[in-house]
């Protein structure tokens, strides 16, 4: 297999932490090729936030709108001033190949990509893959997918079982260490409560509600709970009149260190957010968004629960007793919390953003043989489609 030399690779990635972290370790394994990264991302302020600090890859915000309800004229006309957007730019930088992470920012750029003649491909980090990627399979030269069972569900010859990419950061830590840094006692246990993303606000109430019973059964137990900016401060008030020892905050930007200094972690099940849960290890509780399109994150909590790796807790059911109920398994007994967290580790896929990104550069190569340019050795693309 060949690739062009220095190959330029547009990452539509906006929208959510969700889509956009794997699309920027991705880019980061791009750039280690020697290749060059554009970044497709929304106005939304959590992209804006998230891009700030990178360096090495240039950001371009494209206008984009979900598809939710009956906003079908609004979507459409986002998505036409997407893809002209999009056009505008790849005539002025041509990229090699565009890829899509995913959700409404990936719809403009690959319809741009088919139009300048650009390679494309797309990757769906969930078991059930999304309207976007669902629509966009056919005219995709190929797909790479975080769990092997949605390749069924995208019409494509070419699905490939990738796995989803984390950043390079989330790796095993010393918890004692992660528990210092967030101002805990490092010999306690951690329960980690991840309430910052969108729609998590039944989970916060779930966890609020349970604290008295939680702090009954487990006195010495210290909290991080992760609120989100509309529930912190009433997460911070419960938690100061249950008289935790609790770390609180909005969101954070080292979540390292915040997989690293828990004993459990109780959270909503987006495919990134269980990515970053194998890539540490981390036994959990999953409280999938009963909101999620086509319930997808019941789905990817399913399979986790399956394979031992987490207990699903549906947000109906998440009663103070039941919330107990869920947690007590990992935190009364060390052997089903090291079962738990060996069963987390097995689906960790190392090389996920690796794999993805010699699959892109493999694609302009094909785009370029087809286009008569010349091509360069790289590295061996991986496995072959899934049947």
């Amino acid at each position: 297999m060949t690739a062009v030399a220095h190959p330029h690779v547009a990452i539509a990635c906006g929208g959510t932490g969700g889509h956009l972290f794997p699309g920027v370790a991705v880019g980061e394994s791009v750039l280690s090729l020697g290749g060059s990264v554009t970044l497709l991302v929304s106005s939304k302020e959590v992209d804006q936030q998230a891009v700030r600090g990178l360096r090495d890859m240039e950001v371009l915000t494209l206008p984009a709108v979900a598809l939710q309800g009956r906003n079908l004229v609004r979507f459409l006309r986002a998505l036409w001033a997407s893809r002209r957007a999009a056009i505008r730019a790849f005539r002025a930088r041509r990229p090699d190949v565009v890829l899509a992470m995913g959700g409404f920012t990936s719809a403009g750029p690959i319809l741009a990509a088919r139009a300048v003649g650009a390679a494309t491909c797309l990757h769906e980090s969930n078991t059930v893959p999304g309207r976007a990627n669902r629509w966009l399979a056919p005219l995709a030269d190929a797909c790479c997918v975080g769990f092997p069972v949605a390749a069924e569900r995208l019409r494509n010859r070419r699905v490939y079982p990738t796995g989803t990419p984390v950043r390079s950061r989330f790796e095993a830590l010393d918890p004692e260490g992660c528990r210092t840094a967030l101002g805990l006692d490092p010999l306690r246990p951690v329960l980690a409560v991840m309430g910052g993303s969108q729609g998590a606000s039944g989970l916060n109430a779930a966890v609020v509600a349970a604290l008295p019973a939680l702090v009954a059964r487990w006195p010495a137990m210290q909290y991080v709970h992760l609120a989100g900016e509309r529930d912190f401060e009433s997460v911070r008030a419960a938690h100061a009149a249950a008289r935790t020892r609790a770390w609180v905050r909005p969101f954070c930007a080292e979540m390292e260190w915040v997989l690293g200094a828990a004993t459990v972690a109780i959270a909503r099940s987006g495919a990134s957010t269980l990515a970053e849960f194998a890539a540490m290890a981390v036994p959990s509780v999953l409280v999938p968004l009963p909101t999620s399109a086509d319930n997808h994150q019941f789905h990817n909590a399913a399979a986790f629960a399956a394979s031992g790796a987490a207990v699903l807790l549906e947000q109906r059911h998440a009663t103070t007793e039941a919330v107990v109920a869920a947690t007590m398994p990992f935190l009364e007994s060390d052997r089903h919390r090291a079962a738990a967290a060996r069963a987390a580790a097995a689906w960790h896929r190392p090389l996920a953003a690796a794999d993805i990104a010699n699959r892109v550069v493999a694609l302009a190569s094909e785009r370029a043989g087809r286009n008569g340019r010349a091509p360069r050795a790289v590295a061996n693309p991986g496995p072959a489609p899934v049947a």
